[in-house]
């Protein structure tokens, strides 16, 4: 009896280890049976990911993360655990974002390739991508926290636009606004105005153009019988007399030419003599301004232009007297 007991025992504490080892590995997500595959990632932050976060392909959990650690280059090593029969990617790259409002974290797993549109997201890839080595690129989305503060501070910033817009227009700015579009008003009425102004002007000068049209049309026709007349003093032999007078003319303006010609050669010819002559001349002409010689002193002395007209008077009396008393000056005899 007293075996039985200790029997019974014995197996109620090996069942209870065993329960407590099966629990302990359960807890642990140890396992057991090499179901999953470790991969590793490379962050530069993982946010609010930690070590147990779910792993989800396609928004469908596949894995957990199982360690999370500093390497170098001040990158952020994570390592996955993922089931085998999960058929991953060509090229796998992981984001880890929030997964809910309560602060949970995943890493999500997709194709590297295409990139995401999302500059951030495309250039963290790029970077984690170019450190080379056997880990995913991986990137991390803001979490919601940080799009909240973002919001919020868009928000403020719209407000402060709202309230300088408000402060901006005013009572004064609207008014000033009310005036401009009065004034603008009178610059299109007063333009109404011009421009009807201007349409009579232009009817003006069109008619103008007109007139000038005809008159061209006038000086056309005039050109046209000047023209015929032409023709008729051709067939008249009228213009053939005219050319031949013409070259007449001609040969006679040559020969004028070559006598021009003549006379400038014998020019040439005498223009030592010229030159002499012109020299005497000049030197007579200085001579005569000095009042040198009887004609300088007769150019430059007034007395004998004085006595002249002394002479011209008293002989304008003789002839007055002679004209009034002729006996007392001729004396005719016969005998």
């Amino acid at each position: 009896m007293k075996r039985s007991n200790e029997f019974a025992v014995g197996l109620a504490v090996l069942a209870a280890l065993a329960l407590v080892i099966g629990g302990a590995l359960w807890l642990s997500e140890t396992d057991v049976n090499q179901k999953q595959v470790t991969y590793h990632a490379r962050f530069r932050t993982v946010g609010g990911l930690g070590v147990g976060s779910p792993v989800t392909l396609r928004g469908v959990r596949v894995g957990r993360v199982e360690a999370i650690r500093l390497v170098e280059e001040e990158w952020v090593e994570t390592e996955f655990s993922i089931d085998r029969a999960v058929r991953l990617p060509g090229r796998p790259a992981v984001v880890s974002a929030s997964a809910s409002l309560f602060g949970e974290w995943s890493a999500n797993i997709f194709n590297y390739e295409p990139l995401p549109t999302d500059p951030n997201l495309r250039n963290a890839l790029l970077e984690s991508d170019q450190a080379g080595g056997d880990a995913w690129p991986g990137a991390t989305l803001p979490d919601i926290g940080q799009l909240t503060a973002q919001a919020s501070r868009i928000a403020g910033d719209v407000g402060d636009i709202t309230n300088r817009i408000g402060q901006a227009f005013d009572s004064t700015a609207l008014k000033n606004l009310q005036q401009s579009v009065k004034d603008l008003a009178e610059i299109s009425g007063r333009l109404v105005t011009f421009a009807g102004a201007q349409t009579t002007r232009i009817d003006r000068v069109s008619q103008n153009v007109t007139t000038t049209s005809d008159a061209f049309a006038g000086v056309a026709r005039t050109f046209q019988n000047a023209v015929a007349r032409l023709d008729t003093a051709t067939a008249d032999n009228e213009l053939k007399d005219i050319l031949e007078n013409s070259r007449v003319s001609s040969s006679d303006l040559r020969a004028a030419a070559a006598d021009l010609r003549s006379v400038m050669a014998a020019a040439r010819d005498n223009q030592a003599g010229l030159v002499s002559v012109v020299q005497q001349a000049d030197s007579l002409m200085t001579r005569i301004q000095e009042g040198n010689g009887t004609l300088g002193m007769l150019a430059t002395d007034s007395t004998l232009y004085r006595e002249t007209t002394m002479t011209v008077i008293q002989f304008r009396e003789l002839l007055t007297d002679i004209k009034a008393n002729p006996k007392k000056y001729l004396k005719i005899s016969v005998f």
